[in-house]
């Protein structure tokens, strides 16, 4: 009979396992998962940010949205707090993004929306200045 031994099988197998976990070790797919979803926050803030940006250029210069609070004070997007989606969709938006960790985006202004980010403003003296950032992570953040 010619076949392996179970002292050759024992030693292949430990050098797959070894190899496996080295591979996954460097792969961290837990931060290639967080690194990926602040790419998919960065590119939303940008979204808000140049949504904003063209209602203001549509409006000489001035933020139109019925209904926004005077304060410059953070607001999350959402219908409970800040809703602009009135403001921004369809018009400036083809859908409402939402935070990845909390779902996909909205194809409207669904009854309820919560987007996870946050818009604030400076409407006092020009230039005006708005700015989106993630709840998720503050760092994450854009003016226009």
């Amino acid at each position: 009979m010619k076949g392996f031994t179970l002292l050759e099988l024992l030693i292949v197998i430990g050098i797959v396992v070894i190899l496996i976990g080295i591979t996954i070790a460097a792969i961290n797919p837990a931060r290639q998962l967080t690194a990926a979803r602040d790419a998919t926050r960065w590119a939303h803030v940008g979204t808000y940010s140049s949504a904003v940006a063209q209602n203001m250029i549509d409006n000489a210069g001035t933020w139109v949205c019925s209904g926004y609070p005077a304060t410059t004070t953070w607001h999350e997007i959402s219908e409970a707090d800040y809703n602009i989606c009135s403001c921004i969709y369809p018009t400036y938006l083809g859908s409402v993004p939402r935070d990845p960790a909390a779902g996909s985006s909205y194809a409207s202004c669904a009854s309820g929306y919560e987007t996870d980010y946050e818009v604030n403003w400076t409407s006092s003296t020009p230039p005006y200045r708005v700015q989106v950032r993630s709840q998720a992570d503050n760092s994450i953040t854009t003016s226009r």
